[in-house]
């Protein structure tokens, strides 16, 4: 496995590009979806968290590509968009025909889950502006080359899965990438849901097959590595209860052999022991070499976006240069923090961050 080589930033240009859906997420809190009378909203995304936390925890310069119908719930998610930090210049605004029979946004019902009682998501998002986007949407050239420069683009496997077309944008993205250096990162992030309509794991594995052929990083946990590219884990049972090392480097190892393009791939480590309780760690491989970072038990208030803030903290540490091992700890810190606010979206700091990276106790700071 090669080693990453990072670009440099261009005068006004970007640390890292997101593509993909960003939706609006309502959020019952402690209730439930189906009994609640109030809502409490925030934005979300799979590949926009990643490019949010990059900005907001960490200071770096982010933008995501994306599309909304020209509305106010549009208008809504970009004033999220614009809270966080990242820049909205690449939102493609879509005229809204009144009533989104023809370009709607997404929403994203999810509940917190506490105890034994796990967390639920029910998205309504068939339709919506970003899965009809289409290659020549996006100005790649522009983007990616001398004008902008971006160093990093990450998409992954939720925006694959919106429509026939959201592969072939990737595709096209990832392919400008590689023309003008840009690294490249993608997150499986495998949701039966959206792929049950269109031909399940089959063609989950054709898309996604094709897509990680074209990448430098990947991230995935166990479930996304089976369904995605049908390289399975050994020796696990059903519940995660118990999580064998060996076997997940093997797994590890089989990815990279797979695809020799690829010169970082990592997954966390999760068990469950309740919806409030984890254990949570990671693993990566780099160079050829094996990064481990052990589970510790974390207590969890919203567990969604653990996954991409993960992702961010990883990408953090390559992108300024520290080594690898360094980066997955970073990762794991950050996703940490992250589910233990509510919102899919960070809200750590760095000086947090690297606080629990120290092993640092949550005593009051004042």
């Amino acid at each position: 496995m090669e080693a990453l080589k990072i670009k440099d930033r261009a005068p006004g240009g970007w640390d890292c590009v997101g593509l993909g859906e960003v939706m609006l997420r309502l959020d019952p809190g402690e209730g439930r979806i189906h009994t609640t009378r109030l809502f409490s909203t925030w934005e979300g995304g799979g590949e926009y968290n990643v490019a949010r936390g990059l900005r907001r925890c960490f200071g770096l310069r982010t933008a995501i590509a994306t599309a909304f119908a020209d509305n106010p719930v549009g208008r809504l998610l970009e004033d999220f968009i614009l809270q966080g930090g990242v820049d909205p210049s690449l939102i493609r605004w879509v005229p809204y025909d009144g009533i989104g029979r023809t370009v709607r946004n997404g929403l994203n019902f999810t509940e917190r889950g506490h105890g034994v009682r796990a967390a639920v998501g029910c998205s309504d998002r068939g339709n919506t502006a970003i899965s009809q986007t289409k290659p020549g949407d996006f100005d790649w050239d522009d983007i990616l080359g001398a004008a902008h420069g971006a160093r990093w683009l990450h998409t992954g496997g939720i925006f694959a899965a919106l429509s026939p077309s959201t592969p072939l944008v990737a595709a096209e993205a990832l392919e400008k990438a590689r023309q003008y250096g840009t690294i490249t990162s993608f997150d499986l992030n495998y949701r039966e849901s959206l792929w049950k309509a269109i031909g399940g794991k089959t063609k989950a594995q054709e898309v996604n097959r094709a897509l990680v052929s074209k990448i430098d990083v990947l991230f995935g946990n166990e479930e996304d590595f089976s369904a995605t590219l049908g390289i399975k884990l050994e020796g696990v049972k059903e519940d995660f209860a118990e999580l064998p090392i060996a076997s997940y480097e093997a797994m590890l190892r089989e990815v990279a052999k797979s695809y020799p393009n690829l010169k970082l791939v990592a997954t966390t480590l999760r068990t469950a022991r309740s919806a409030s309780r984890n254990l949570w760690g990671a693993m990566a491989i780099y160079q050829d070499q094996i990064v481990f970072l052990p589970q510790r038990e974390i207590e969890i208030l919203d567990r969604v976006g653990g996954g991409d803030s993960f992702a961010s903290g990883l990408i953090y540490g390559m992108l300024t240069g520290r080594p690898a091992s360094w980066a997955v700890a970073c990762g794991v810190a950050h996703g940490a923090l992250a589910m233990s606010t509510p919102g899919d979206t960070s809200t750590a700091t760095l000086a947090e961050v690297e606080r629990v990276m120290q092993g640092g106790s949550a005593r009051i700071s004042r």
